[in-house]
């Protein structure tokens, strides 16, 4: 777990906001799968008051980063087969309806520049090894998408899936040179439709990609676990 104090990051210390870096933690390993925490420890490395742990804590279970039992207490969920299936299988759908309505957008020609800069950072942090650049550009490119959408519902149906989403997307691209590069030349094709118009496409291009990294990461989340096996 980080040692550096978050005081300036957090500000007031609002619940949302220190449920925000401890996700990061967690999606970026720092806070490793079934890792203890209480609210003492999370308390005093993150430097702020019990109260707004307990808040945090309850926002984390909530989306599934969390785990806590009466008997055994509190600590990062673990990754599992059933979770990742369970993400993916929605995600296709709700993915490839935002491409498809960004797509319709009458804004969506005018994201051309920025989409083109995002696919000079995901090819640039590709070659350099940069994992946590490369996510970072992705994500990105899926919130142009999300805002070209417009859709309230469908952004709040994304964000229920955010957390646990976003955990397994890093550990594809963290673990899986496939992934990164299927990801880069399928982005690519999927931004070119949206600033065209062409939303069917655009459509069919998300959902293949999205099952192809369910697939891909799929692989390599089985073969990390039957490592981890005794």
């Amino acid at each position: 777990m980080t040692t550096t104090s978050l005081t300036t990051e957090i500000g007031t210390s609002i619940p949302e906001n220190l449920a925000r870096l401890i996700g990061a933690d967690i999606t970026f390993g720092r806070l490793a799968a079934w890792t203890r925490l209480t609210e003492e420890q999370v308390a005093n490395t993150y430097n702020v008051s019990r109260s707004p742990v307990r808040e945090a804590i309850r926002l984390l279970e909530r989306d599934g980063l969390i785990a806590r039992s009466s008997r055994r207490g509190i600590w990062v969920a673990p990754l599992s087969l059933k979770d990742f299936d369970g993400v993916y299988a929605c995600r296709i759908a709700l993915e490839a309806l935002a491409a498809e309505q960004a797509a319709r957008s009458p804004h969506a020609a005018s994201t051309r520049p920025a989409f083109d800069r995002l696919l000079t950072r995901l090819r640039t942090t590709l070659a350099n090894g940069d994992t946590v650049g490369f996510f970072e550009a992705d994500v990105e490119g899926s919130e142009i998408i999300y805002d070209l959408a417009d859709n309230p519902t469908l952004r709040r149906l994304l964000l229920s899936l955010e957390k646990q989403a976003l955990r397994y997307r890093y550990f594809a691209y963290q673990h899986s040179a496939e992934v990164t590069a299927l990801s880069v030349n399928a982005t690519r094709d999927i931004y070119a439709r949206i600033c065209e118009g062409d939303h069917a496409r655009a459509r069919a291009l998300t959902e293949t990609l999205i099952k192809d990294i369910w697939q891909s990461t799929r692989e390599v989340l089985a073969d990390f676990f039957s490592e981890k096996m005794p």
